[in-house]
């Protein structure tokens, strides 16, 4: 039995502990996924694992393709370049005709997530948002909904322009990018994905005791995998398949401890609601 790595791994290590992993799968045209680094940074011995593990259960080559935001995974998906992803909710609900639910994760038994407001951890002064005007702010992607609209969406209802608000702001791309920003004081505070806060507090704890959360949002529906609308519905069945499946098996939930998530359900266009409604205010403002 393959006991569980606790930081990094080499993939070569990895691929003898899942039965197949390091067969070629032959066959049709790769599956393509695409991912950004605003969740996955710096995990390639991870990627390669999942990339065996589910190329191995749909019996087709897999391949991640990696871009820098989501603009650019959502511009694949509706050329068709990639048929698969896991996107936002801010991206998904603004491109919602182009694409269908794939399935959502469950973080702490729901589909559901928040935004953080964080704050270098030396600031013991700051209690919210309106404690940093004229202060420099971090976010991670201009389509992020916990690293971008949540912000904007909460300056606009207290009759704020970002611009005017702050002293400056910047996009770093990446939520643990983010996290290092404000921890090392390049930013006052900074917009972040509460998961990947939280995840990063378990295996990097060093990174996130130089932040403080001052506040949290309400729950929004966790950043969801999807699929082109012309994606073959026999590799949308299979895939959907195989992600609701990985609870079900000791390999999967192996991945799942490492990814921190409890599993992965069926989405419900539902769910996105709340980002549906900010992304209206925002879009009108």
């Amino acid at each position: 039995m393959c006991s569980l790595p606790r930081r990094s791994v080499l993939a070569a290590a990895w691929a003898a502990c899942w039965p197949g992993g390091s067969r070629a799968v032959d066959g049709a045209t790769p599956l393509r996924f695409g991912l950004t680094p605003v969740f996955l940074d710096n995990q390639v011995a991870f990627l390669n694992q999942w990339r065996a593990y589910l190329q191995v259960r749909v019996r087709r080559p897999v391949e991640f393709v990696q871009r820098g935001s989501y603009r650019d995974v959502v511009a694949l998906l509706v050329q068709g370049q990639i048929d698969f992803a896991w996107l936002c909710g801010y991206p998904y609900v603004r491109n919602s005709r182009h694409l269908r639910l794939l399935a959502v994760p469950l973080y702490q038994g729901e589909p559901l997530y928040r935004s953080y407001l964080i704050v270098p951890s030396r600031d013991r002064t700051t209690k919210g948002l309106l404690d940093l005007r004229g202060k420099v702010f971090a976010y991670s992607d201009p389509d992020s909904n916990s690293g971008h609209l949540v912000t904007l969406h909460s300056l606009l209802k207290m009759r704020e322009s970002p611009s005017s608000f702050f002293a400056r702001t910047f996009f770093t791309w990446g939520h643990r990018k983010v996290v290092d920003a404000v921890g090392v004081g390049l930013a006052q505070g900074g917009a972040v994905d509460g998961y990947v806060w939280d995840t990063l507090a378990l295996l990097h704890p060093e990174l996130t005791a130089r932040t403080r959360v001052v506040q949290r949002s309400e729950p929004f529906g966790f950043p969801p995998f999807v699929a082109r609308a012309g994606a073959p519905e026999a590799d949308v069945v299979a895939l959907q398949a195989v992600l609701l499946g990985m609870r079900a098996d000791r390999e999967g939930q192996l991945l799942l401890k490492r990814l921190n998530l409890d599993g992965f359900v069926p989405g419900r266009v539902e769910w996105f609601d709340g980002v549906r409604e900010m992304s209206r205010v925002v879009d009108a403002a």
